[in-house]
């Protein structure tokens, strides 16, 4: 087993037997494993990634409060459930390691992850979800939380490191991509611009909410959780919103081999939609409904964006098996936009049609 994994344990629960560890998940920032002891109990064992997160006492400063907040707020008849940030016997929560790396445990909750979704139904869910943590860090108490991630989706802070320092790495067999994102250059300011003219909703948000941080019960039919709360601070809406839309509609994933074959799902989009605003609809101000379409648009360049730049110097924040892999990943998202584009129209007539809780019909 893993030596340092062995001595966070150790420190974290020293009197328990270590017996097993088994990767767990396929996160692409921090390290995870299943631990098992030796009376049987199930922790969730996680290194957090230094390069990502420097100051890891805000990252968990954030989480045991809005853990906490979740678990007193929640409805007694709610089957959503909250996971536990554990402490040593002296009341720290994390260890760091002799690399300066800190490691933290968790309680596991069982469940099915799902890396895309399969129907409308499961979209709902996860909109319905969303729209439960939305509604309830909405009244997380002051001081606000900690900013972990300073600059993280504000796209025209990644737009501008692409542009002072990767976008001459370019190769020809990346031109495609350079391209791409020139020609989409003026959108890439259009939320900042509403969020300083205070059109749309700031507040605690998950920072992260694709399909695979949703836990589904056993039956893949409920989410029970809401996982990887890491990235949880002040932020928008529309880019949780849009970030879920973006990773509900695409049922493909993102390593799809044929580019021709990604398509976002306009059934997808309004299944989230009407479990999102069955639960936060008076979240929205009138330019988050406006924006709900450019928001996953725009969520997707980001995310080509930041895979294309994290190609260009090295991968080294988005883990990658191969040398090309967040570039094949940054095409990925390009074609998303392509096809989001495609159907802009129609999409923002289902979300108004939604926000008024009127059901869409498909052609």
């Amino acid at each position: 087993m893993n030596a340092l994994a062995c001595g966070a344990f150790a420190f974290l629960r020293p009197n328990e037997e270590l017996v097993s560890l088994v990767p767990l998940g396929s996160g692409r920032v921090n390290d995870t494993w299943l631990a098992v002891t030796a009376a049987g109990g199930k922790y969730v064992l996680q290194r957090l990634n230094p390069a990502v997160f420097p100051d890891p006492s805000l990252v968990q400063a954030n989480l045991c409060r809005v853990t906490e907040h979740l678990r007193i707020s929640l409805p007694a008849d709610n089957s959503f459930k909250v996971f536990e940030v554990f402490s040593s016997p002296a009341g720290l929560n994390s260890w760091t390691d002799s690399n300066g790396a800190c490691w933290r445990l968790l309680s596991y909750l069982d469940g099915s992850v799902l890396e895309v979704i399969e129907n409308a139904e499961q979209a709902r869910e996860i909109g319905t979800a969303l729209g439960l943590f939305h509604q309830l860090l909405a009244a997380l108490p002051p001081p606000p939380l900690a900013d972990t991630l300073p600059g993280f989706h504000n796209t025209p802070l990644y737009l501008a490191e692409y542009e002072t320092r990767l976008m001459d790495l370019c190769q020809p067999e990346a031109a495609d991509c350079r391209d791409f994102i020139h020609q989409r250059r003026a959108d890439i300011f259009l939320l900042e611009q509403a969020r300083r003219r205070g059109e749309i909703s700031v507040q605690p948000v998950h920072g992260d909410p694709k399909v695979g941080n949703f836990l589904f019960s056993h039956d893949r039919r409920q989410v029970i959780s809401l996982l990887d709360l890491d990235t949880v601070k002040p932020g928008l809406i529309l880019h949780d919103l849009g970030d879920c839309l973006r990773s509900c509609c695409n049922p493909l994933g993102e390593e799809i081999e044929n580019l021709d074959q990604v398509v976002f799902r306009k059934d997808f989009f309004a299944a989230v939609l009407e479990g999102y605003f069955s639960r936060a609809a008076a979240l929205l101000k009138p330019g988050d409904l406006r924006l709900i379409a450019d928001s996953a648009r725009l969520i997707s360049l980001e995310l080509g964006l930041r895979f294309y730049s994290d190609y260009l110097a090295g991968s080294r924040y988005f883990k990658a098996v191969r040398q090309e892999q967040n570039l094949f990943r940054a095409r990925t998202q390009f074609a998303l936009v392509r096809s989001l584009e495609n159907q802009y129209t129609e999409l923002t007539m289902i979300a108004a049609n939604c926000a008024a809780g009127r059901p869409f019909q498909f052609t």
